[in-house]
């Protein structure tokens, strides 16, 4: 069965405006604290494709290691078990690389979509999956408008995969792996608002060799890993057409009207849960992008 993210989520909104009366989208913003959060910066510009980051990654966490390497002609992807991808991208000033992994986002449409609470957004700016939580529902994987979290199909007790931006590391006053490894320094860690300054400043200062754009400032509604780069983004294969409203604000119409939701479903499919989770999963559910 194929399900379109889009189309999913602008059918609970709908339905969350029919349920409760009232539009999804007139409903006040939550606060943003996005200035508060941790994150990173990449720029592409400095990038070497050197694949430091990912195996660092695979250390970290415990992953196996990377097996294959950036070319031009074969675009790698996010794995379950692989939080972090470099792709080699042919643009108009010649071949330059790409980081991928969960863009942090600073109100995530995935953690909204959670009814069990397995995805958590942090103060610090992580957003982490908790297994012990987790229904396997997928309705993370449906709401990412990143399209990140990764499910294991394959596995008895399937799990969600996704870069959890070292969170464990962040509460020992450790910064990530991948950017304390990154030999070009093309990854640098901060303050969320402190990032952007860095970002904008180098822009500022050096146009000729970036395009003027920070990918992942309000993309989403703002993100706590942030992109510079020396082509527009579109070359990059970047999504540069995604709204900048907070996506959770398409889903909070539908959940907030139907308060049973939040009370009897958590309960209720996390004792499907346990009482199911050792069968092996039988049905994919596909992902349009």
């Amino acid at each position: 069965m194929s399900i379109d993210r889009r189309e999913f989520l602008k059918t609970l909104g709908v339905a969350g405006a029919s349920l409760s009366g009232v539009s999804a989208l007139g409903q006040s913003k939550p606060e943003s604290h996005s200035e508060e959060f941790y994150a990173i910066l990449h720029d592409i510009t400095l990038c070497e494709g050197c694949q430091e980051c990912e195996f660092a990654c695979a250390v970290a966490n415990s992953l196996p290691e990377p097996s294959d390497y950036p070319d031009s002609e074969v675009k790698r992807k996010l794995k379950p078990d692989q939080y972090s991808v470099i792709n080699a991208v042919e643009t108009s000033i010649g071949e330059v690389y790409t980081k991928q992994q969960c863009m942090h986002c600073a109100q995530p449409a995935c953690a909204s979509a959670c009814l069990t609470k397995a995805m958590e957004k942090h103060e610090e700016g992580p957003i982490t999956w908790d297994g012990d939580k987790c229904m396997g529902c997928r309705f993370c994987m449906l709401s990412c408008p990143f399209n990140m979290p990764k499910f294991e199909y394959d596995s008895n007790n399937p799990k969600i995969g996704k870069c959890q931006m070292c969170f464990s590391r962040l509460t020992e006053g450790e910064i990530p792996a991948c950017v304390e490894n990154c030999p070009a320094e093309a990854l640098i860690f901060g303050k969320r608002s402190e990032i952007l300054r860095e970002a904008h400043r180098r822009i500022l200062d050096d146009p000729s060799n970036y395009v003027d754009h920070v990918y992942g400032e309000f993309e989403a509604g703002g993100t706590s890993w942030l992109n510079i780069s020396p082509v527009p983004f579109e070359e990059l294969g970047f999504n540069t057409s995604m709204d900048h409203k907070p996506y959770p604000e398409l889903t909070k119409g539908f959940l907030y009207s139907v308060p049973s939701v939040f009370v009897l479903w958590p309960a209720l499919l996390l004792g499907l849960r346990e009482a199911t989770k050792r069968e092996p999963e039988n049905n994919e559910l596909e992902v349009e992008e």
